[in-house]
């Protein structure tokens, strides 16, 4: 079993590049293997990760081990008839979408990359621009098999074994290893998107057109602009359905595993996204907008426009950047228009910022998305007074009733975790009885304080 396991001692980030930490990073070839390196007296414990691309520290485990689960990647069965998909927890999104898309299916719930394993996709139960209607992934997820900590396979499903599944999905990687997992697809008549765009002059006006957009179409997203103080949350909002095959004629080829380009280590434009220079970025970046109804768009640049440049995030430099999401009540507009006021004061020039509306909660205990506005913004590093202004910020969104999401966080205070996350102890009482003496940990879970309990 062991010379199916590589071993490598290195230092680790999330995809925002900040807070590295160093971790033995194992990486299995197989289940069986997976299974020989989970010990109780692991030092510092274990957590598994994907393919990187949470922002902050979710996915990493300083001082214990991290496992690589992209060596475990099969697409195990795929069901054309019924619309089903079982795959490995390694296995990205990007190589489901090449597999059905041919034959009539979709992802159910994507985000803003395909690069995304199935198992950090239940873990962060991520969510798209379409939650306002199908909800986060794990809504569409009917089985998952849970590698646990005693290195027992355990099946988990929504209706056999709710508490448990529901606390795997969300739950961050600390109940056990997501080594498969069965998700029902959505059927698609092209890989095609027809594609409504609209600028708006102003905040209010974004959020007037998101919430009837939102009842018309399944996708619906809006960029704004935060670096403006006089044109602060104009904004080009995108409202999408998946296109008939007589819409289209020609279907668009399905999107490359591949990225069209990589960019290389040296890139970095960090003095520029630090400056006054993102406001002229946002300006061409509104004018150049092509707006328009019913425009014909492939999956790719729709779903996924910087997964064009491979290692986008290099763009940022060494330090990195962070990216805050926060989501408040739908009642709590004026949450968003203060943050944007907020950064901009101080200086805080968002280089991307995006605004939707969520639907209905998950069952999930620790599930991000809730009825409400999210707002999730990037913020090259150094920038002074970042830790403070953001401080601020989480404050007012936990008065607003809000909440930050965990799976991209990096440097949120513990004291507001449980506010956020008033089911919070009902998911510590469920991971304690799946990981008793707290095998699984990850740099986020010590800093957070979410697994003191048993860590």
């Amino acid at each position: 079993m062991a010379s199916t396991t590589q071993r490598e001692r290195r230092a680790l980030t999330g995809w925002g590049r900040t807070a590295p930490s160093v971790a033995d990073v194992l990486r299995p070839a197989t289940v069986e293997a997976l299974a020989t390196v989970l010990t109780p007296t692991t030092p510092r414990g274990v957590i598994a990760r994907g393919l990187g691309r949470s922002y902050g520290d979710v996915a990493q485990n300083g001082g214990g081990t991290v496992i690589d689960m992209t060596g475990i990647d099969e697409i195990l069965d795929f069901d054309p008839r019924e619309g089903t998909v079982t795959a490995a927890g390694g296995c990205s999104l990007a190589s489901i979408i090449e597999r059905v898309a041919p034959q009539g299916w979709f992802l159910p719930v994507t985000p803003g990359t395909r690069f995304v394993t199935v198992g950090g996709a239940i873990a962060c139960d991520i969510h798209g621009k379409n939650h306002h209607c199908d909800g986060s992934f794990g809504d569409h997820v009917t089985a998952l098999t849970l590698l646990t900590a005693s290195g027992d396979l355990v099946e988990l499903s929504p209706n056999g074994t709710p508490k448990e599944f529901w606390a795997t999905v969300g739950g961050l990687g600390l109940t056990g290893i997501v080594v498969a997992a069965t998700i029902t697809l959505l059927p698609i008549s092209s890989t095609a998107i027809r594609v409504d765009t609209e600028r708006t002059p102003g905040l209010r006006e974004t959020f007037d057109m998101l919430r009837p957009s939102d009842e018309e179409h399944r996708y619906s997203v809006a960029w704004i602009d935060a670096a403006s103080r006089s044109r602060l949350g104009r904004g080009i909002v995108m409202q999408g359905d998946h296109a008939s095959a007589d819409e289209v004629g020609r279907s668009p080829a399905v999107p490359s595993l591949t990225p069209k380009l990589t960019a290389p280590s040296w890139l970095s434009f960090a003095p520029v996204l630090r400056s006054p220079a993102v406001g002229l970025l946002n300006e061409v970046h509104f004018r150049r907008a092509r707006t328009g109804v019913g425009q014909i768009e492939a999956i790719e640049p729709f779903f996924y426009p910087l997964d064009a440049l491979g290692d986008w995030n290099r763009v940022y430099g060494r330090v990195g950047f962070l990216q805050y999401q926060f989501a408040v009540p739908l009642d709590r507009e004026d949450v968003v228009h203060e943050a944007l006021a907020l950064l901009h004061d101080a200086g805080l020039r968002s280089t991307l910022a995006v605004l939707k509306r969520f639907g209905a909660q998950s069952q999930a205990p620790l599930s991000f998305p809730f009825p409400g506005w999210t707002l999730a913004l990037d913020i090259a590093l150094p920038a002074p007074g970042a830790v403070r202004t953001l401080a601020m910020l989480d404050e007012r969104v936990a008065e607003a009733g809000g909440r930050v999401y965990l799976a991209k966080d990096s440097r949120l205070r513990r004291e507001l975790v449980e506010v956020m996350n008033p089911r919070l102890s009902e998911w510590q009482a469920v991971r304690r009885r799946l990981d008793p003496d707290g095998l699984f940990q990850n740099d986020l879970a010590r800093r957070l304080g979410l697994t003191e309990a048993n860590a």
